[in-house]
């Protein structure tokens, strides 16, 4: 599990801290805690379907209730592990830690900021979730070092007709379907949500002057980042329309990973294309 965790090189520098449980999510939960509560700073890995969802009970009473600061780090979150299949698609990571109470939960867009969070994540004495989504040589969002600062999301693109919140490797998409969309005469904000929780309240209370807000996400559009967002809409009196672009509560037909995110039309070309057809309804009125 090492190998496939990315951690071979921590194990061969601190052999005396790190813990092979093989797979077996749910010990891992139970190790990791019981380290914590003695006073450790302890990290679990494992893939994200497995350490959301076999060890949701482990996480909810031993993170959220017994208030143990363990970081969880769920690497291949999304498509990720594509020929694995459905089995091994997490696409319902955020909603499941969404409901845990005392959660934070990052979703950092490319390998620089997936840094940053983790180091914030170790400033925090309270659990954390770090959903690490994309696949290989993911594009990099931030040429320099970006401002990263939990619960505050980072504005990469601004523009005037639409807003687009988006989080892990969909930033990247977002950012090249606003292009698409500002060619086609559409003026695109772009937020990089790199916190799903606590969510970033102002920026999106800031963005409801738009005609369009966009949340976009490789993830089930029920209990994600869309519902986060609006959550924090319902709360306005005439809040534009909000779009949810994602997975559709549906399960995939396995394949490559371009294959997978064509289905759920979470390419640039497609997220541009849904984009301008409710936009342009919307103007029609």
């Amino acid at each position: 599990m090492s190998v496939v965790a990315g951690l071979d090189r921590f194990k061969r520098e601190f052999p005396s801290d790190f813990y092979n449980v093989g797979i077996a999510e749910q010990n891992l939960i139970g190790i990791a805690s019981g380290l914590s509560s003695e006073g450790f700073k302890a990290i679990a890995v494992a893939q994200a379907c497995f350490i959301s969802m076999r060890s949701f009970e482990q996480i909810r009473q031993y993170l959220g209730y017994m208030k143990n600061p363990v970081i969880c780090v769920g690497i291949n979150s999304g498509f990720s592990l594509t020929f694995f299949g459905n089995t091994h698609y997490a696409i319902e990571d955020l909603a499941l830690m969404r409901c845990i109470p005392g959660m934070t939960i990052l979703s950092p867009s490319d390998a620089g900021s997936a840094t940053k969070a983790f180091s914030a994540a170790l400033e925090l004495d309270t659990p954390v979730y770090i959903r690490l989504s994309g696949a290989l040589n993911c594009p990099v969002v931030y040429s320099e070092e970006p401002n990263f600062e939990i619960g505050k999301a980072i504005r990469v693109r601004e523009g005037s007709d639409v807003a687009i919140f988006a989080t892990g490797q969909m930033v990247s998409q977002s950012i090249k379907a606003s292009e698409i969309l500002s060619a086609n005469g559409v003026s695109v904000e772009v937020w990089d949500m790199h916190t799903i929780k606590p969510i970033d309240r102002q920026a999106i209370s800031n963005s409801l002057n738009k005609k369009l807000i966009v949340s976009v996400e490789e993830h089930n559009v029920i209990g994600g980042l869309g519902s986060a967002v609006s959550d924090v809409m319902s709360e306005y009196p005439n809040s534009p329309v909000l779009l949810k672009l994602g997975v559709q509560d549906a399960f995939m037909n396995v394949g490559d990973y371009s294959y997978l995110l064509k289905q759920v039309r979470l390419t640039p070309e497609q997220i541009a294309e849904d984009i301008l057809n409710k936009f342009n309804n919307l103007v029609r009125g």
